[in-house]
């Protein structure tokens, strides 16, 4: 372990000034090392390299670290300090590594092994921590200290302001890295080892979100080489989820991550037509994926004919019945379909050699493969094995009655199948009008045919919503790495949302998972929770209410109206409430978006809006936001139009509420609720 920068400060006499100068003075020298480090990088000359293709790889590699070593100037390159017990040692920690010119660390990353302490040690376990200091910050500037004497017992229940401001303070725009305010449950889930994956059941408000991205963080820190080679995944539910998290990794210095909302990850064609529930819930379940293989290997035909293949003056022949037997054995051997078809060939034409090795001739790998590649061979075995495509596949399924019912026998009853069938038949597959829920399926059948490649590690959120089917294609894409997978079972808004994460994590394919519990709401405030908490008992009943661990409570407010009333008193509670700090998010239900951004812009609010239609890349203090697009979002204040109007907008009572859970708590100091219509019951005073 290196020495320290400077020994600790032993005297106790000195001001909060002078401590506080000493500590800019810290930040100003590693500002400079951090500057040093980038112009050394600068100064690289990817044009020397010794090819062009090394020279590109260079250039793209010193762009990556140039981007890592850009100072911002209006945060902190370190938010904390710990000082060891053990040989003195002091460690600064920080959003990444700053080293001198000798190479000794100035600022450690907080992803580095010593700084594990920084978020675990308690009075209870120090881990050999002595003083744990966290800083106050604004625009650049150090203007707060707060220690923990982790040897002082007095302390012990002491919380820290710094992190309870930090935590509440107000924002706009994109969300925000956590580092300086991981909790230590939460670090427990972000330094988990890359073999492992991780299920976190989290609340409202309790960070699950942010433990994910950073959990991304750590891994590319701790195991670079490897998902640097296999890749790391992002899979969120909608793209204005996407744009909320999007800054969190570049901040944390990791570019090099996919994001994907789970409609782009299983683009497979058009969705040009929407599903009844009943239908999309079906199309969802378990049960289609054998429904698919049988569909996709029924394409093989059965041998009823020899194997003749014309070589020079003679003519080699396969019995049939040695061709079935090949036929049985490629679709014994659990390979994919296009792999398979691939084989054919090959094996029929080894049969060919060993008929002309009994007839005396000395045949090699090149005649097997003259042989194969054969134009009488490949018709032959393109006769048997024909080439086939995902959409052509589920065009014939949802076209013939006889089809799917000779894949869905035993399966699915009649009424099931019926319900799968077109009305109307299209003229072919290129006028098929999809459907949202047929996108897993043609991605199902995709991987049928030729092996969907795996990343490393994914990460996906909101993984309540999705049907076994879309969790079967999500985990075809991390089938030999790891996942973290997100989300809260009372925040399920589909008509197939999982009633148990046994049940997802079994779909997805990783049955050995570790299953952790995040119920200390550090961003939802204990009336806002408690509000929305009421919603439980009916639509989640055994699940166990979160509870908000902030000093302050927040602010609660109904507001009755007539329904004439609801569009002027929108534009009213708008321009008040966004005179407070911090961002404003109007929830409504989707139907009214338009109404009332129209009633906005009438009054001259300048609002953005999240709606598919009106995606915004401009950050906005107010923003208006459908319901169905609110989950994962959050807002320092939130003014919430027509629940009861927002809950009926579902299929069912039960879809309903927890649409409306979601949106009741997505503000972190301040939720209003404004209604004409009666609140749903469980919400009635």
């Amino acid at each position: 372990m290196p020495a320290p920068a400077h020994p600790p400060d032993t005297d106790s006499t000195a001001t909060l000034d002078s401590e506080l100068g000493r500590e800019q003075g810290y930040l100003d020298h590693a500002r400079a090392e951090l500057a040093r480090m980038r112009a050394s990088v600068e100064r690289l000359d990817a044009a020397k390299a010794s090819d062009a293709d090394s020279a590109a790889a260079l250039g793209e590699a010193l762009a990556r670290r140039l981007a890592a070593l850009q100072d911002d100037p209006r945060s902190t390159l370190f938010f904390g300090r710990i000082d060891l017990r053990t040989d003195a040692e002091r460690w600064y920690v920080g959003r990444r590594h700053v080293a001198d010119a000798d190479g000794e660390p100035v600022v450690v990353d907080w992803r580095a092994p010593v700084s594990t302490a920084f978020y675990r040690a308690s009075h209870a376990e120090p881990m050999d921590v002595l003083l744990r200091r966290r800083f106050g910050v604004d625009r650049g500037v150090l203007t707060a200290i707060e220690d923990e004497h982790l040897s002082d017992p007095g302390e012990a229940d002491a919380g820290s302001q710094i992190l309870a401001a930090e935590i509440e303070r107000p924002r706009t725009g994109p969300m925000r890295d956590i580092v300086s305010t991981i909790q230590p449950e939460q670090d427990v889930i972000v330094r988990s080892d890359v073999e492992t994956t991780i299920c976190v059941q989290g609340a409202p408000g309790t960070g699950k979100t942010a433990v994910g991205l950073h959990r991304a963080a750590w891994l590319l820190y701790s195991f670079r080489e490897r998902l640097d080679r296999t890749g790391v995944l992002v899979v969120g539910p909608n793209a204005a989820f996407l744009d909320h998290i999007g800054a969190v990794l570049p901040a944390l210095g990791e570019v090099r991550v996919g994001h994907a909302s789970v409609e782009t990850l299983l683009d497979h064609g058009r969705v040009r037509s929407v599903d009844p529930a009943k239908v999309a819930v079906l199309k969802g379940d378990p049960r289609m994926a054998e429904v698919l293989r049988r569909a996709v290997w029924s394409h093989v035909r059965p041998a009823t004919e020899a194997c003749v293949i014309p070589r020079g003056v003679r003519r080699w022949r396969v019995p049939a019945y040695d061709v079935q037997e090949i036929l049985d054995e490629l679709a014994a051997r659990g390979v994919r379909y296009e792999a398979a078809r691939a084989m054919l060939p090959q094996r029929l034409a080894h049969a060919v050699l060993l008929q002309m090795e009994r007839a005396g001739e000395s045949p090699d790998d090149r005649v097997q493969e003259a042989v194969a590649r054969s134009a009488p061979m490949k018709a032959f075995a393109a006769s048997l094995w024909p080439k086939v495509d995902p959409a052509q596949v589920l065009f014939e399924l949802w076209s013939s009655p006889d089809a799917l019912g000779r894949a869905a026998a035993g399966l699915l009853d009649n009424e099931e199948q019926a319900m799968l069938l077109w009305d109307t038949v299209p003229r072919s597959k290129g006028s098929a009008r999809w459907s949202a829920a047929d996108m897993p399926l043609l991605d199902e059948l995709t991987d049928l045919l030729a092996r969907t490649p795996s990343l490393g590690h994914v990460v996906l959120d909101e993984a309540q919503d999705l049907s076994p089917m879309q969790l079967r294609a999500v985990g075809r894409r991390c089938s030999t790495g790891s996942a973290t997978v997100l989300g809260d079972i009372a925040q399920g808004t589909t008509p197939w949302a999982t009633r148990s994460w046994e049940e997802s994590m079994a779909h997805l394919g990783k049955p050995a998972h570790h299953l952790e519990v995040l119920d200390r709401g550090f961003r939802v405030p204990a009336k806002v929770i408690d509000f929305a908490a009421r919603l439980l008992p009916a639509m989640a009943p055994g699940l166990g209410a979160p509870v908000s661990v902030r000093d302050n409570p927040g602010e609660l407010e109904l507001v009755e109206v007539t329904a004439k009333e609801v569009p002027g008193e929108v534009v009213r509670r708008v321009a008040g409430l966004s005179e407070r700090p911090g961002s404003l998010g109007v929830i409504a239900p989707d139907a009214s978006v338009e109404r009332f951004s129209k009633a906005l812009q009438d009054n001259g609010i300048e609002h953005g809006r999240l709606d598919r239609e009106h995606g915004d890349e401009e950050d906005h203090q107010v923003q208006l936001v459908p319901a169905t697009v609110a989950k994962g979002l959050e807002f320092d204040t939130v003014l919430v139009v027509e629940p009861a109007e927002i809950a009926a907008a579902e299929p069912d009572e039960r879809t309903g509420l927890r649409r409306l859970y979601v949106v009741l708590t997505r503000a972190v100091s301040s939720l209003t609720v404004l209604h004409s219509a009666p609140l749903p019951a469980p919400l009635s005073p």
